[in-house]
């Protein structure tokens, strides 16, 4: 079993940063894969950064490249560093644990956080 918390959302600007953290607990935080998914309202969640298991491999949605950088350390916590953000990244934003490849079913699931660009 895994829990993950995720923390650092907020209200910021366009064009400022912030940085999301997601702790997970447990002891397998290396056999997971870790990802970052957002929902912003009246819209489907969607994929926006994965990371794999040894953080040797990053996978980016089109609209954050460039923008967003997605970390892990040995500590069992996820980063997501966002820059340049833009009222269209507005949304909650979700970690996610993946044992598997397939990220339309991740293993496990965070609470959120909530993000909001103001223009």
């Amino acid at each position: 079993q895994v829990q993950l918390v995720e923390s650092g959302g907020g209200l910021v600007q366009a064009g400022g940063s912030l940085r999301l953290s997601c702790a997970a607990s447990g002891r397998t935080f290396s056999s997971y894969a870790m990802g970052w998914f957002r929902q912003a309202p009246g819209k489907e969640r969607e994929l926006v950064a994965t990371i794999s298991r040894n953080g040797g491999s990053t996978y980016y949605t089109d609209s954050v490249k460039g923008r967003f950088t997605i970390s892990r350390d040995n500590a069992n916590t996820v980063y997501l560093q966002m820059r340049s953000l833009k009222p269209e990244d507005t949304a909650d934003y979700y970690c996610a644990a993946n044992r598997g490849t397939n990220w339309a079913r991740p293993s496990y699931w965070g609470q959120g956080t909530q993000v909001t660009v103001s223009s």
